[in-house]
């Protein structure tokens, strides 16, 4: 159950990122409420997930995963460039989440 709080913690905190993107700086008011909602979602069960996974374990997870996701959001469906750079970023991050899920949840 953990690493489910965990995955919505971290979609949530995608979505809110994705609409901060559309959200024009905060002017337009729908994609303001669902970066803000988003972000209350993900820090809600974020909280839930770290009272039975370590924080370092949880926080990696998280912000890491969510890093990449939005990475490839990004070059994907945005339009940003795809480098050779990048992508190795991209491993290298999705490489060290596996490391710290192989290390325990406790």
């Amino acid at each position: 159950m953990v690493y489910v709080t965990l995955a919505g913690a971290i979609l949530a905190e995608v979505l809110g990122t994705t609409a901060m993107k559309y959200s024009d700086g905060f002017s337009k008011l729908v994609p303001s409420l669902i970066t803000a909602a988003g972000y209350v979602v993900a820090f809600v069960l974020l909280s839930h997930t770290l009272k039975t996974m370590s924080v370092g374990t949880a926080y990696a997870i998280w912000s890491g995963a969510g890093t990449a996701v939005i990475a490839m959001i990004g070059m994907v469906f945005i339009g940003e460039s795809v480098t050779a750079a990048k992508v190795l970023g991209l491993l290298l991050v999705i490489c060290g989440v596996v490391v710290l899920n192989l290390g325990g949840t406790h």
